[in-house]
């Protein structure tokens, strides 16, 4: 059984309510899938089976929940997962009805698909484009640094900043927004990242 210590490490600084649900759900996993490995996704433990997401777990203040990539939709607003909010034990489905739905995952995963793509992905349009406010040009203009930078930056760097200072609902906001855009972009800065450029 390939344990993972970032798994164990999980559930133990877990709340004591959380880690016996964790723990079954682990073994559980284990015992009908003993080559499915662990590691941890989001900050969260799942396990994988021939290399594609077959379940998940995650404990929350007051609630644990298991999701297992079967092609069915996890539950909305109940808790996270396909059983909704795990307070204890006792909120588990049987055994053999946890295990079938882990083998139907197995299944669509040895099928070639399975993992976490259970919906068609929606194609969206391009976002227009926004174009370069005049107030905004100006204070560039200004400080040649900012300017050229700016000119350098991704088409989605320099949309962040265009979304910001023009979704300004107050003048006041706005001319703080360009007085903050011009100062960071003078140091190559994205809008939220205070280190990394663009």
């Amino acid at each position: 059984m390939p344990l993972d210590d970032r798994v164990t490490a999980y559930i133990d600084c877990n709340r004591e309510f959380a880690r016996p649900i964790l723990y079954h759900l682990r073994n559980l996993v284990h015992a009908r899938f003993p080559e499915a490995t662990e590691t941890i996704k989001w900050s969260v433990p799942f396990f994988e089976w021939n290399g594609r997401p077959l379940a998940m777990m995650a404990a929350f203040k007051a609630h644990a929940g298991f999701g297992i990539f079967d092609g069915n939709p996890m539950a909305k607003g109940k808790g996270m997962g396909n059983f909704g909010k795990l307070a204890s034990l006792a909120d588990l489905p049987s055994d053999a009805a946890i295990v079938q739905q882990l083998e139907n995952a197995a299944a669509l995963i040895a099928a070639g698909g399975g993992g976490m793509r259970t919906s068609a992905r929606v194609s969206r349009a391009p976002k227009a484009d926004i174009a370069m406010p005049d107030d905004l040009a100006a204070a560039l203009a200004a400080i040649p640094a900012a300017e050229t930078n700016f000119a350098a930056f991704s088409p989605a760097c320099r949309r962040e900043y265009l979304e910001w200072v023009t979704s300004a609902k107050q003048q006041s906001t706005r001319t703080r927004r360009i007085e903050t855009t011009v100062a960071q972009v003078a140091e190559a800065r994205k809008l939220n990242s205070r280190y990394e450029k663009c």
